[in-house]
């Protein structure tokens, strides 16, 4: 059985048992049984109960493998420690699908993690799939299915809403209502044992009613395949992640694994997963409610229709803070406009009609902006006024989207006033137009489905392609020389070796162990030169004293030579010295720094910034995770504060970002197929000049994983 159709028997039940029906009112057991009846689900309930003849009705049974027909899902209500010998007997059964609503697993410690893992290869021994432990249940509309504890199926709809937290589900059933917000499932994950969020994603992809798919998050189980999953489903996900603040990584012994946290990194895997982000609960359900009802935003151009100037600033305001700034209108539409509006309008975006203009006003004007080339997407904002009723100007607006024929643009809608406002918005609603209380939200929607567009047009297909000119043999045998030599931190030179097999420009040096001999490599060299010191334990070089720049002779090398040996004995007397580095001097450019640390859920990811004090007190740096190309690096680049700085200020010419983009993908191909090896790099700095003229890697840094 394929992935897909084990998700099925999950996700489209015809036929559920519940392991541990009860004939006490209010149990779990009895409620899940009660909501299966109440929601109408029209295949076969099983309740199992070894001592009840019915439950609520309906014939039960003492164990699974008494029922007389097949068993698509389970619903497990019983205590932790009886829920294995019952699994066993749903396996004998071929029972598809765990629904595993009880608690007290790998939560609760490692006892309960064991008791998990058990219960998990005893679905899979006759290829059943586990959702939970430690769950609500699965609200499935299509299939009328309540197998879960709560209330009742969702206000139904097309977004799939899959969350890690039983209690928010709940919490999110009965406003689904409240804000008729459409749901075609609701999925409890809990544990996520076996099922995870990309199983639901490829499932709901494939989901003939589900055209979004929402997510709350707390932890990924396999960043990797989410984002595989992501990028491939083809449809808007939205999800908000929880817990974002940084993971342990302060104390790592890279620059980049003391930047990394999960907030950066989870950004990162979004982008690459295809995944609109929200800020809070409020903005994953507007913007999944828009993104299910409305056609992505296929170009840059809102145009904003308002009966009032105040509102319509606040929404070119909030536009511009989401990314999708106001454009003024093209004369000639303009023109248009004003035929829509008394004298005292304005035409210019947002189009304020004013409230004198009434319901033909907002008719017309959104039939002149439906019907124009220059606007890609809409909306349409009121301010409740004496002179104009709420419910006609809704009907006036869903007429004149209708009248236009126009479903290729995005429409959104803004009614700020009272009751009758909200009981317009929700004519709106049910007519597909999302409908919202404040511009701020109607313009995070459009945003959104600006968002989906972009990742529309991107395309499924990842463009990465590893360079071949590599020599990972190479690179491995610097790494396994340090491993017999009991290290864990390759020195400077041997993580140039590493950088070097992988096409990185790391320049000419020699390692001295004697006054005299970097004498000698200082000719051989060539003058300016730096020198610094070489030892695993000393990582930090400039902290310990042990570099020297802008050598110009041989005087200077020997002064340095004395220097930097004093200098690192003093700052750690048991030191193990490899001797002193001399390098040819790069000339300066802008310092940027290239890493790369190991995150638990995503593995291998490369950070990106500039160097200097933009590094270490602005921490300005942005992540992707490995591997990916040179496009994609091109993609982080804007993403820093200081981007301007790449780009050339006050005169000066833009950096090369074609070469920087290379050397980024390719350090993102060395820490992938490094990385049963690799724990962080640091490429810091790389001297970056100006466009056609490349980069330098000046200083190296890999540390390996403890073995």
């Amino acid at each position: 059985m394929s992935s897909l159709q084990e998700m099925k028997a999950l996700f489209a039940p015809k036929s559920i048992a519940v392991i541990g029906a009860s004939v006490k009112d209010g149990s779990i057991g009895n409620t899940v049984v009660k909501n299966l009846i109440e929601s109408g689900f029209a295949g076969a309930i099983y309740p199992i109960n070894p001592k009840a003849p019915d439950i609520l009705g309906i014939k039960a049974y003492a164990s699974v493998k008494d029922v007389p027909g097949e068993v698509d899902i389970a619903v497990f209500c019983v205590p932790a420690h009886i829920v294995l010998g019952a699994a066993r007997e749903c396996a004998e059964k071929k029972v598809k699908g765990y629904v595993v609503i009880t608690s007290g697993f790998s939560e609760v410690g490692h006892e309960g993690a064991e008791l998990e893992k058990q219960l998990v290869e005893i679905a899979k021994s006759s290829g059943g799939r586990v959702i939970g432990p430690n769950i609500v249940g699965v609200l499935l509309n299509e299939s009328k299915a309540n197998a879960s504890f709560a209330p009742s199926l969702p206000y139904p709809g097309k977004t799939a809403l899959i969350s890690q937290s039983g209690a928010l589900l709940i919490s999110l059933d009965m406003a689904t209502f409240v804000r008729q917000f459409g749901a075609s499932s609701m999925v409890s994950l809990g544990n996520m044992s076996d099922v995870d969020f990309a199983d639901c994603i490829d499932f709901y992809a494939h989901d003939e009613n589900t055209n979004c798919v929402s997510l709350y998050i707390e932890g990924v189980k396999d960043g990797r395949r989410f984002i595989e999953s992501g990028r491939k489903a083809g449809k808007p996900i939205v999800a908000l992640k929880s817990g974002v603040s940084a993971h342990g990584a302060a104390a790592a012994a890279s620059h980049t694994g003391s930047l990394a946290g999960s907030v950066k990194v989870y950004d990162a895997a979004f982008k690459q997963a295809h995944v609109i982000r929200a800020r809070d609960l409020d903005e994953l359900l507007d913007r999944s409610q828009a993104l299910a009802l409305q056609p992505p935003m296929t170009g840059k151009n809102i145009c904003v229709i308002t009966n009032g100037g105040g509102i319509g600033v606040l929404a070119s305001d909030s536009a511009e803070a989401y990314g999708v700034p106001l454009a003024t209108v093209p004369k000639d539409l303009q023109e248009e406009f004003k035929k829509c509006m008394p004298d005292f309008g304005s035409a210019k975006n947002p189009v304020d009609i004013t409230g004198g203009a009434g319901l033909k006003g907002y008719e017309d004007a959104i039939a002149v902006a439906l019907k124009s080339d220059w606007v890609d997407g809409l909306a349409v904002l009121y301010c409740e006024t004496a002179v104009t009723q709420p419910d006609e100007i809704a009907e006036g607006v869903m007429r004149a989207i209708a009248a236009t024929g126009v479903k290729d643009k995005p429409i959104v809608a803004c009614f700020v006033g009272g009751v009758k406002c909200i009981a317009a918005g929700k004519k709106l609603t049910a007519a597909g137009i999302p409908f919202y209380e404040n511009p701020d939200k109607a313009m995070s929607a459009l945003s959104a489905l600006r968002q989906a567009a972009i990742f529309q047009a991107e395309g499924i297909q990842d463009d990465y392609v590893p360079a071949k000119d590599v020599d990972q043999a190479t690179a491995r045998a610097v790494i396994a020389e340090a491993r017999a030599d009991g290290r864990n931190v390759l020195t400077e030179p041997e993580a140039k070796k590493v950088f070097a097999a992988y096409g990185l420009p790391v320049g000419k040096s020699q390692v001295a162990t004697s006054e005299d001999m970097a004498v000698e490599f200082a000719q051989e060299i060539g003058y300016p030169l730096v020198m610094k010191i070489v030892s695993p334990q000393i990582i930090h070089k400039s902290d310990a004293g042990g570099v020297k720049v802008n050598i110009k002779d041989e005087a200077g090398v020997r002064a340095a030579y004395k220097t930097i040996l004093a200098n690192a004995k003093a700052y750690n007397a048991d030191a193990n010295i490899h001797g002193i580095l001399l390098q040819s001097m790069a000339p300066m450019g802008k310092e940027v720094i290239v890493g790369s640390v190991n995150d638990p859920q995503f593995g291998p990811t490369v950070m990106f910034g500039l160097g200097g004090i933009f590094v270490e007190v602005l921490k300005d740096v942005t992540f992707r995770v490995a591997p990916f190309s040179s496009k994609t690096a091109m993609d982080m680049f804007p993403e820093i504060k200081s981007y301007q700085i790449l780009q050339g200020t006050r005169g000066e010419k833009r950096l090369d970002q074609e070469a920087l983009s290379v050397i980024v993908s390719r350090i993102s191909q060395l820490v992938t197929e490094l990385s049963d090896e690799i724990a962080e790099t640091d490429a810091n700095p790389i001297m970056l000049y100006p466009e056609g003229q490349g980069l330098a890697v000046v200083d190296a840094r890999i540390i390996l994983k403890k073995k």
